[in-house]
């Protein structure tokens, strides 16, 4: 009997520490009840089956905060307090700080631009609702897909504006065009110059970065063939807003970018606030190319890209 005891309180253990499994979801797991859970929980620490060790990233987390300023010349970094690797945790604590970096800074007038992707909704859906005037909300680049998998492009568009009870302004184009010569001809339209023109106006831009992997959401959304993909896997690092770029912050392919609509790279160095929202050990070579071109001066990371990063 206790050696049954143990062995189901040491798979409790490892679900709950190392898996990350809430006690529901373990009871759920084994077919035991929560109480139980936590009663395996306590036995496993008592028999030293598990020990616990606290590492506190507080002030470690200050201290690669200053170091990233310096190194990568920003105006503020914030490190979100975790130390854990799962990337679900680690973009809800990366989003819950640069929800409150926005809450914080957002002023009456002005022009928020915004980019899409996950991390960019979660943070959306985690600012505080406020009543600011006269504050407009705008999306940095295309955001219509030739695929069923979801950008969070209106999503997030939307909540940003409801939070601010803004204006919210859509890019309704695709990000990426078949052809340069359609895109140029879109952008002469009046209207579209206007929202373009506003995402350029922008004083605060919000945004993340893409990977190059094959899974990146980019790759999902039907914009490139499979040859452009390759190429752009060869040399890139990763996308700001769909431009592609090298782990100097150098834009490549030159063609795709050429098909790209919405605000360019450069223009992101000229904002009041610049804010580069990204985490994980996946995106540590695209967060890093993304500094060394100077396209963000407010970052917010965890604390193991972070230290990644100063490497």
């Amino acid at each position: 009997m206790d050696k049954q005891k143990d062995q189901l309180s040491i798979e409790a253990a490892r679900l709950y520490y190392q898996m990350e499994y809430s006690q529901q979801e373990i009871a759920e797991e084994l077919a035991i009840s929560r109480p139980t859970v936590s009663r395996l929980l306590k036995h496993a620490k008592e028999k030293d089956f598990v020990q616990i060790t606290i590492r506190n990233p507080f002030t470690g987390a200050e201290i690669l905060s200053e170091q990233l300023k310096e190194k990568f010349d920003l105006k503020e970094v914030i490190v979100a307090q975790t130390t854990s690797e799962n990337y679900p945790l680690i973009v809800d604590e990366i989003s819950k700080a640069a929800a409150r970096y926005i809450d914080q800074h957002v002023k009456s007038g002005d022009i928020i631009g915004i980019s899409w992707g996950t991390t960019l909704y979660e943070v959306a859906k985690k600012i505080t609702p406020q009543i600011i005037d006269n504050i407009q909300v705008v999306q940095l680049k295309g955001s219509m897909t030739h695929s069923q998998v979801d950008n969070y492009a209106h999503e997030a568009l939307s909540l940003f504006a409801q939070r601010f009870q803004a204006e919210g302004l859509p890019l309704p184009l695709p990000v990426i065009f078949d052809k340069r010569e359609v895109k140029e001809m879109v952008e002469q339209d009046r209207h579209i110059q206007r929202l373009v023109s506003l995402g350029e106006k922008a004083n605060m831009a919000i945004f993340t970065v893409g990977t190059v992997r094959d899974e990146a959401l980019l790759f999902r959304l039907g914009y490139l063939d499979e040859e452009e993909k390759n190429q752009i896997q060869q040399t890139a690092v990763g996308d700001i807003c769909s431009r592609f770029f090298d782990v100097q912050g150098k834009i490549v392919h030159d063609a795709v970018n050429q098909r790209t609509i919405g605000i360019e790279l450069d223009e992101l160095k000229k904002k009041e606030t610049s804010l580069l929202v990204a985490g994980g050990k996946h995106k540590v070579q695209a967060i890093k190319g993304a500094l060394s071109g100077n396209y963000a001066n407010v970052l917010v990371t965890d604390y193991q890209t972070a230290e990644q990063l100063l490497k």
